[in-house]
């Protein structure tokens, strides 16, 4: 009979490979606990892609909070979602982070553009970097709160990588994650942008957007020599962002391409960072 935990484990591992990897090097008795968030932050991202229009989406998103703010042991019969409450319960993880993660994805399923950079950020930081936290959480909840911050920029950097990476699939669906004003500042709209209109302008802005993405990382990495080791595995995920990001800017328009990592670098990477952190070489 196959267990819950292998579901969800399967489940990550189709759907976000690169945190699915960073999970294998947490300890054992952490692991289930950190795919079954990592398996939710895949359901909830992937919304749009399995309920294309926007009420639906937001139904489906309500069933989520209904889940997670029931009490009782009573099963829900979806895996990822018993999953997640018997890890809610045991870690004592606040519920108000998921509501906020949550509220959150309910501007995916829309066309409306991204009006800010303080928006983008916002945005980053109740999915990605909440996400983060509530890993650390998990792994070590005395040492967690410490580093909320570092999550902060943790979570942008992943994020903003992972939307350049989505580029050309956004553009297709006639969505807009860069910000209204970066685009403004490089000579463009959300409009003219999705419409691929924007010629110079367009990669004007995604230079910006790396720019930005490169800020978060540095910020970032300024201070992850102080993470701890039993919080390691939480930021793992960031062993990848530079090579994601040095990929995209060096190789073809990120407007039209999505940037790789071969499997074997990405395991390099990952191990390299999970034995040493971020200290310099």
């Amino acid at each position: 009979m196959v267990k819950n935990c292998d579901i969800v484990m399967e489940a990550v591992r189709a759907a976000d490979h690169d945190r699915y990897l960073s999970a294998l090097y947490a300890p054992a008795d952490k692991r289930d606990a950190l795919l079954a968030l990592y398996a939710f932050n895949a359901e909830i991202g992937s919304v749009r892609d399995r309920i294309h229009e926007p009420l639906p989406g937001e139904v489906r998103l309500q069933w989520w909070r209904d889940v997670i703010a029931a009490d009782g042991d009573a099963g829900t019969g979806h895996p990822t979602a018993d999953a997640l409450r018997a890890t809610i319960a045991a870690h004592h993880l606040p519920k108000a982070a998921f509501e906020n993660m949550l509220e959150a994805r309910i501007f995916d399923l829309y066309d409306d553009p991204m009006p800010s950079r303080t928006n983008l950020e916002g945005y980053c930081g109740e999915t990605a970097a909440t996400l983060i936290q509530l890993a650390a959480m998990v792994l070590d909840p005395v040492a967690a709160p410490g580093f909320a911050e570092l999550a902060g920029r943790a979570g942008c950097a992943q994020a903003i990588t992972g939307l350049l990476l989505l580029l050309p699939l956004h553009r297709r669906r006639g969505q807009c994650f860069v910000p209204a004003d970066i685009l403004a500042a490089a000579g463009t709209t959300p409009e003219e942008f999705v419409k691929e209109e924007g010629g110079a302008a367009a990669e004007r802005a995604v230079a910006a957007m790396i720019a930005l993405a490169r800020e978060h990382l540095n910020a970032f990495e300024k201070g992850a020599a102080a993470l701890p080791v039993s919080l390691r595995p939480a930021f793992l995920p960031l062993a990848l962002t530079r090579g994601y990001l040095d990929r995209t800017e060096t190789g073809r328009s990120p407007l039209s391409a999505t940037a790789t990592l071969s499997i074997l670098r990405r395991h390099w990477l990952l191990l390299r960072h999970a034995m040493r952190g971020w200290r310099p070489l």
